[in-house]
């Protein structure tokens, strides 16, 4: 925010009870727009902030995932699409197609919208991710929270959105919807898999910035406008946010959230929460010193492996057997000289 300092000196901070009547209890409007200026403008530096916010991405990334799923599946309260937003279409005299036909008093009939799924195409999206099967560690057990019979995702967690949105929900909507809504809901996923990397790069920022602005153009000429709520639209700015501040993992909220639910589980008396935090604390750091010297002494905090049941060996692995020795003939070798020669870096040059 360039000229920040100016413009907050042109405010004429005014500070007015307002007035009303005692017989409409009207409240009189003034011209005057700003009312009060922030407090924080006192500071000496804070004129001079190129971002005085930081949107949390891991709470945005939630909210569009829920307002994605909502849709997608058609959920009863959760959904962004209804009687209501098909009005707004009506009333926005746009997508003739989309309008409510009305059938009688208070009743209407929804045409088939392109960004909802079929009940078809609702049993194989919920049966991809019902029976996905995701390595020990990476997330929680996406399938108890799919429910076949009701088509419907319950109990999604922060970090359940966050794998969703990365990296399942383009996997079970492969080959669903239309194309055009569908690639719009691959290159969100693909913005928040990049914008969400350990290392990110100034100048590739600058090209998601522009990306997102044409992705949520995309999402616009299939989506309903109530689909874009507040969240939705903050993830344009994510970019330029990270492109100032860094990558996203030192300013979400995961630590804190975390921490937070270790704290609360804690609390054994209501009454005394803070007494109860303390001395768990200091009883579990005295457990993890001591294990330490004791020897077969399980890890306090580290849970068990939940696939050990599994004998496939694709998780557990298996023991590498006895090398043996095998002499090539000298075509087979010169054919494994030149293939490592023409796909290493290092020679590109020299070929080129």
């Amino acid at each position: 925010m360039t000229g920040g300092k100016k413009k907050s000196q042109n405010i004429n901070n005014v500070k007015r009870k307002r007035k009303t009547h005692d017989s409409s209890k009207n409240v009189q409007k003034s011209d005057q727009m700003w009312k009060k200026k922030s407090i924080f403008f006192s500071l000496p530096y804070w004129s001079g902030l190129l971002l005085r916010h930081n949107l949390d991405v891991m709470h945005v990334e939630k909210n569009v995932c829920e307002n994605i799923i909502g849709t997608l599946l058609n959920v009863k309260k959760k959904s962004k699409d209804g009687v209501n937003a098909r009005k707004d279409l009506m009333h926005l005299n746009i997508r003739k197609e989309l309008h409510p036909q009305e059938k009688g008093e208070n009743m209407y009939h929804l045409p088939a919208a392109p960004y909802t799924l079929s009940k078809k195409e609702m049993n194989v999206f919920c049966s991809r991710l019902k029976k996905i099967k995701l390595p020990d560690g990476y997330s929680s057990n996406i399938g108890n929270c799919v429910s076949l019979e009701e088509h419907k995702l319950i109990g999604l967690k922060s970090h359940d959105c966050h794998v969703l949105m990365q990296q399942l929900l383009s996997i079970a909507l492969r080959s669903l919807l239309p194309k055009g809504p569908r690639s719009a809901l691959f290159l969100l996923c693909a913005f928040y898999n990049e914008l969400c990397q350990r290392v990110l790069d100034r100048n590739r920022l600058e090209q998601l910035e522009e990306n997102i602005a044409e992705t949520l153009c995309m999402l616009e000429r299939y989506f309903p406008p109530a689909f874009f709520t507040i969240s939705v639209h903050l993830t344009i700015h994510l970019a330029r946010e990270a492109r100032l501040c860094g990558p996203v993992q030192f300013r979400w909220m995961y630590p804190f959230e975390r921490f937070m639910k270790t704290l609360k589980e804690y609390v054994k008396n209501r009454a005394r929460p803070e007494g109860c935090i303390a001395e768990c604390y200091l009883a579990e750091e005295r457990m993890r010193f001591c294990s330490a010297y004791i020897k077969k002494a399980a890890g306090i905090g580290i849970r068990s492996n939940r696939n050990q049941d599994l004998d496939n060996g694709l998780v557990e692995g298996r023991p590498i057997s006895q090398g043996k020795e095998k002499i090539l003939e000298d075509h087979v070798l010169q054919a494994a000289h030149q293939y490592v020669l023409f796909n290493t870096a290092e020679v590109e040059p020299y070929l080129q």
